[in-house]
Protein backbone atom coordinates (compact mmCIF):
# COMPACT_ATOMS: atom_id res chain seq x y z
CA UNK A 1 0.00 0.00 0.00
CA UNK A 2 1.65 3.64 -1.25
CA UNK A 3 2.33 5.62 1.61
CA UNK A 4 -0.32 8.88 2.27
CA UNK A 5 0.35 11.63 -0.43
CA UNK A 6 2.35 14.48 1.75
CA UNK A 7 0.16 17.66 2.21
CA UNK A 8 2.76 19.46 0.16
CA UNK A 9 2.41 17.57 -2.96
CA UNK A 10 -1.14 17.67 -2.78
CA UNK A 11 -1.27 21.62 -2.33
CA UNK A 12 1.34 21.78 -5.50
CA UNK A 13 -0.32 18.86 -7.39
CA UNK A 14 -0.94 19.98 -11.23
CA UNK A 15 -2.86 18.18 -13.48
CA UNK A 16 -1.87 18.46 -17.70
CA UNK A 17 -4.23 20.28 -19.38
CA UNK A 18 -2.22 20.69 -22.69
CA UNK A 19 1.57 21.27 -23.16
CA UNK A 20 2.40 24.34 -20.81
CA UNK A 21 -1.31 24.88 -19.15
CA UNK A 22 -2.28 23.07 -15.78
CA UNK A 23 -4.97 23.10 -13.67
CA UNK A 24 -4.64 23.30 -9.58
CA UNK A 25 -6.87 23.67 -6.62
CA UNK A 26 -6.05 25.37 -3.18
CA UNK A 27 -5.27 23.47 -0.19
CA UNK A 28 -6.93 24.01 3.25
CA UNK A 29 -3.42 22.93 4.79
CA UNK A 30 -1.91 26.08 3.58
CA UNK A 31 -4.62 29.00 4.05
CA UNK A 32 -3.53 32.20 4.86
CA UNK A 33 -5.06 34.93 6.66
CA UNK A 34 -6.28 36.13 2.66
CA UNK A 35 -5.72 33.64 0.38
CA UNK A 36 -2.89 31.06 0.12
CA UNK A 37 0.17 30.72 1.59
CA UNK A 38 2.35 32.80 -1.08
CA UNK A 39 5.31 30.05 -0.27
CA UNK A 40 2.54 27.30 -1.69
CA UNK A 41 1.83 29.58 -4.58
CA UNK A 42 5.37 29.87 -5.45
CA UNK A 43 5.85 25.78 -4.83
CA UNK A 44 3.14 25.35 -7.10
CA UNK A 45 4.58 27.66 -10.14
CA UNK A 46 7.85 25.87 -10.06
CA UNK A 47 5.98 22.52 -9.81
CA UNK A 48 4.55 23.55 -13.33
CA UNK A 49 8.25 24.17 -14.33
CA UNK A 50 9.44 20.75 -12.99
CA UNK A 51 6.61 19.09 -14.91
CA UNK A 52 6.98 20.57 -18.29
CA UNK A 53 8.79 18.23 -20.97
CA UNK A 54 10.99 20.80 -22.08
CA UNK A 55 12.48 21.41 -18.80
CA UNK A 56 16.16 21.33 -18.81
CA UNK A 57 18.83 21.68 -15.39
CA UNK A 58 17.82 22.31 -11.56
CA UNK A 59 16.13 26.03 -11.11
CA UNK A 60 18.52 28.58 -9.89
CA UNK A 61 16.46 31.79 -9.35
CA UNK A 62 12.68 32.31 -9.04
CA UNK A 63 11.15 35.66 -9.43
CA UNK A 64 7.58 35.75 -7.96
CA UNK A 65 4.91 39.12 -8.25
CA UNK A 66 1.78 38.43 -6.31
CA UNK A 67 -0.84 40.64 -8.34
CA UNK A 68 -3.74 39.93 -6.30
CA UNK A 69 -5.74 37.20 -3.67
CA UNK A 70 -6.17 33.80 -4.52
CA UNK A 71 -9.67 32.85 -3.81
CA UNK A 72 -10.65 28.82 -2.38
CA UNK A 73 -11.20 27.09 -5.13
CA UNK A 74 -9.25 25.84 -8.62
CA UNK A 75 -6.92 27.82 -10.94
CA UNK A 76 -4.62 27.43 -13.95
CA UNK A 77 -0.30 27.76 -14.55
CA UNK A 78 0.43 28.51 -17.56
CA UNK A 79 4.48 27.51 -17.66
CA UNK A 80 6.44 29.05 -20.92
CA UNK A 81 10.16 28.45 -21.67
CA UNK A 82 10.68 31.54 -23.85
CA UNK A 83 14.59 30.79 -24.77
CA UNK A 84 17.17 27.36 -23.86
CA UNK A 85 20.98 28.52 -24.16
CA UNK A 86 23.60 26.20 -23.41
CA UNK A 87 23.74 26.86 -20.05
CA UNK A 88 21.15 28.46 -18.77
CA UNK A 89 16.56 27.80 -19.43
CA UNK A 90 14.62 30.92 -19.17
CA UNK A 91 10.77 30.49 -18.39
CA UNK A 92 7.48 32.66 -17.94
CA UNK A 93 4.39 31.80 -15.45
CA UNK A 94 1.35 32.49 -15.07
CA UNK A 95 -1.31 31.53 -12.19
CA UNK A 96 -4.78 33.10 -13.05
CA UNK A 97 -8.25 32.18 -11.84
CA UNK A 98 -12.00 33.28 -13.50
CA UNK A 99 -9.63 35.11 -15.86
CA UNK A 100 -7.78 36.97 -13.28
CA UNK A 101 -4.43 36.93 -13.06
CA UNK A 102 -3.25 36.14 -9.33
CA UNK A 103 0.56 35.62 -9.91
CA UNK A 104 3.31 36.05 -12.32
CA UNK A 105 6.71 34.91 -12.26
CA UNK A 106 9.99 34.24 -14.79
CA UNK A 107 12.34 31.45 -13.80
CA UNK A 108 16.17 30.37 -14.35
CA UNK A 109 17.15 26.68 -14.70
CA UNK A 110 20.96 26.07 -15.52
CA UNK A 111 22.79 23.24 -15.60
CA UNK A 112 25.72 23.28 -12.80
CA UNK A 113 29.29 22.53 -13.60
CA UNK A 114 32.24 21.83 -11.05
CA UNK A 115 34.35 24.62 -11.22
CA UNK A 116 36.59 26.78 -8.04
CA UNK A 117 33.68 27.45 -5.26
CA UNK A 118 33.54 29.66 -2.06
CA UNK A 119 31.47 30.29 0.62
CA UNK A 120 31.64 33.88 2.12
CA UNK A 121 28.40 33.55 4.29
CA UNK A 122 29.09 32.08 7.63
CA UNK A 123 26.63 29.73 8.70
CA UNK A 124 24.93 30.97 12.87
CA UNK A 125 26.27 29.95 15.85
CA UNK A 126 23.16 27.90 17.14
CA UNK A 127 22.05 25.36 19.74
CA UNK A 128 21.14 22.16 17.77
CA UNK A 129 17.30 21.98 16.78
CA UNK A 130 16.04 18.82 19.17
CA UNK A 131 17.40 21.76 21.75
CA UNK A 132 14.83 23.94 21.54
CA UNK A 133 10.79 23.73 22.03
CA UNK A 134 8.10 23.91 18.74
CA UNK A 135 7.23 27.04 18.10
CA UNK A 136 2.72 26.99 18.92
CA UNK A 137 0.90 27.55 15.16
CA UNK A 138 -0.43 30.72 14.82
CA UNK A 139 -4.40 30.87 14.82
CA UNK A 140 -4.53 33.29 12.13
CA UNK A 141 -2.38 31.56 9.55
CA UNK A 142 -3.34 28.22 9.20
CA UNK A 143 -0.54 27.36 7.39
CA UNK A 144 1.92 27.52 10.55
CA UNK A 145 0.75 23.91 10.87
CA UNK A 146 2.43 22.71 7.88
CA UNK A 147 6.15 23.37 9.61
CA UNK A 148 7.78 22.94 12.75
CA UNK A 149 9.47 25.68 13.76
CA UNK A 150 12.16 26.29 16.62
CA UNK A 151 12.99 29.61 17.26
CA UNK A 152 16.77 30.29 17.98
CA UNK A 153 15.45 34.21 18.43
CA UNK A 154 13.14 36.38 16.52
CA UNK A 155 9.80 34.62 17.53
CA UNK A 156 6.92 36.54 16.86
CA UNK A 157 4.90 37.90 19.61
CA UNK A 158 2.32 40.38 18.21
CA UNK A 159 0.55 42.22 20.89
CA UNK A 160 3.87 41.78 23.49
CA UNK A 161 4.35 44.20 26.39
CA UNK A 162 7.81 44.29 25.80
CA UNK A 163 6.98 46.65 22.43
CA UNK A 164 9.57 47.47 20.07
CA UNK A 165 12.73 45.15 19.46
CA UNK A 166 15.77 46.15 18.59
CA UNK A 167 15.78 44.60 14.99
CA UNK A 168 13.83 42.37 12.94
CA UNK A 169 16.30 39.41 13.10
CA UNK A 170 14.77 35.93 13.29
CA UNK A 171 16.73 32.57 12.91
CA UNK A 172 15.10 29.00 13.68
CA UNK A 173 14.65 25.93 12.70
CA UNK A 174 11.98 24.81 10.26
CA UNK A 175 10.83 21.12 7.84
CA UNK A 176 7.83 20.79 7.04
CA UNK A 177 5.60 18.94 9.33
CA UNK A 178 4.99 16.27 8.53
CA UNK A 179 9.04 16.04 8.36
CA UNK A 180 9.51 15.52 3.97
CA UNK A 181 12.36 15.42 1.97
CA UNK A 182 13.71 18.55 0.84
CA UNK A 183 13.76 19.49 -2.65
CA UNK A 184 13.06 22.43 -4.78
CA UNK A 185 9.36 22.79 -4.47
CA UNK A 186 9.81 22.30 -0.47
CA UNK A 187 12.86 24.62 0.12
CA UNK A 188 11.20 27.51 -2.01
CA UNK A 189 7.97 27.34 0.46
CA UNK A 190 10.45 27.39 3.46
CA UNK A 191 12.59 30.82 1.79
CA UNK A 192 8.68 32.56 2.43
CA UNK A 193 7.88 30.86 5.51
CA UNK A 194 9.11 33.64 7.89
CA UNK A 195 6.64 35.96 9.36
CA UNK A 196 6.46 39.23 8.00
CA UNK A 197 9.35 41.26 9.40
CA UNK A 198 7.01 44.12 10.59
CA UNK A 199 5.37 41.59 12.93
CA UNK A 200 8.72 41.00 14.90
CA UNK A 201 10.15 44.65 14.93
CA UNK A 202 6.85 45.98 16.07
CA UNK A 203 4.32 43.57 17.81
CA UNK A 204 1.08 44.88 16.65
CA UNK A 205 -1.34 43.80 14.33
CA UNK A 206 -1.26 45.44 10.68
CA UNK A 207 -2.22 44.53 7.03
CA UNK A 208 0.54 42.98 4.81
CA UNK A 209 1.51 41.36 1.92
CA UNK A 210 4.16 40.25 -0.26
CA UNK A 211 4.15 42.01 -3.55
CA UNK A 212 7.44 40.13 -5.12
CA UNK A 213 9.46 37.24 -4.04
CA UNK A 214 12.95 36.22 -5.12
CA UNK A 215 14.80 32.62 -4.24
CA UNK A 216 18.44 32.16 -5.54
CA UNK A 217 18.88 28.60 -5.29
CA UNK A 218 21.96 27.42 -4.34
CA UNK A 219 22.04 23.88 -4.19
CA UNK A 220 21.57 21.73 -7.14
CA UNK A 221 19.31 18.34 -6.83
CA UNK A 222 21.87 15.85 -5.42
CA UNK A 223 22.93 17.98 -2.46
CA UNK A 224 19.09 18.76 -1.33
CA UNK A 225 18.48 15.04 -1.32
CA UNK A 226 21.13 14.53 0.87
CA UNK A 227 19.75 16.42 3.23
CA UNK A 228 16.80 13.97 3.52
CA UNK A 229 14.36 15.24 6.11
CA UNK A 230 16.77 16.72 8.67
CA UNK A 231 15.93 20.29 9.94
CA UNK A 232 16.95 23.64 8.04
CA UNK A 233 18.47 26.80 9.87
CA UNK A 234 16.54 29.81 8.45
CA UNK A 235 17.76 33.14 8.93
CA UNK A 236 15.75 36.69 7.96
CA UNK A 237 15.97 40.45 8.85
CA UNK A 238 14.85 43.47 6.90
CA UNK A 239 16.96 46.52 6.33
CA UNK A 240 14.32 49.34 5.34
CA UNK A 241 10.63 49.84 6.73
CA UNK A 242 9.39 53.00 5.04
CA UNK A 243 6.43 54.78 3.78
CA UNK A 244 4.24 51.52 3.43
CA UNK A 245 6.91 48.90 2.14
CA UNK A 246 9.91 47.17 4.31
CA UNK A 247 12.18 44.43 2.47
CA UNK A 248 12.89 41.28 4.02
CA UNK A 249 16.36 39.25 3.32
CA UNK A 250 17.28 35.36 3.94
CA UNK A 251 19.10 32.74 4.22
CA UNK A 252 18.81 29.26 4.50
CA UNK A 253 21.08 26.75 5.18
CA UNK A 254 21.69 22.41 5.65
CA UNK A 255 22.63 21.62 9.49
CA UNK A 256 25.98 20.88 7.97
CA UNK A 257 26.26 24.35 7.11
CA UNK A 258 25.87 24.35 3.51
CA UNK A 259 24.15 27.28 1.95
CA UNK A 260 21.00 25.88 -0.07
CA UNK A 261 19.08 29.63 -1.09
CA UNK A 262 18.66 32.86 -0.44
CA UNK A 263 15.46 35.40 -0.64
CA UNK A 264 14.78 38.79 -0.53
CA UNK A 265 11.10 40.37 -0.76
CA UNK A 266 9.47 43.43 -0.92
CA UNK A 267 6.10 43.63 0.93
CA UNK A 268 3.46 45.95 1.45
CA UNK A 269 2.05 47.29 4.85
CA UNK A 270 -0.33 49.49 5.83
CA UNK A 271 -1.53 51.24 9.44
Amino acid sequence: MPPPEHPLDAATRLERLAEGLYRGHTSASYANMVGPFGGVIAATLLNAVALHPGRQGDPIALTMNYAGPLADGAFTVEANPVRTNRSTQHWLLAMRQEEQVAATASAVLASRHATWSALEARFPDVPAAQELPVEPNLERAPWTRSYEMRFVEGAMRLSSPAGQAADSRSTLWIRDAPPRPVDFISLVAICDAFFPRLFVRRPVWAPVGTVSFTTYFHADAALLAANGKAPLLATARAQQFRNGYFDQTAQVWSERGVLLATSHQIVYYRE
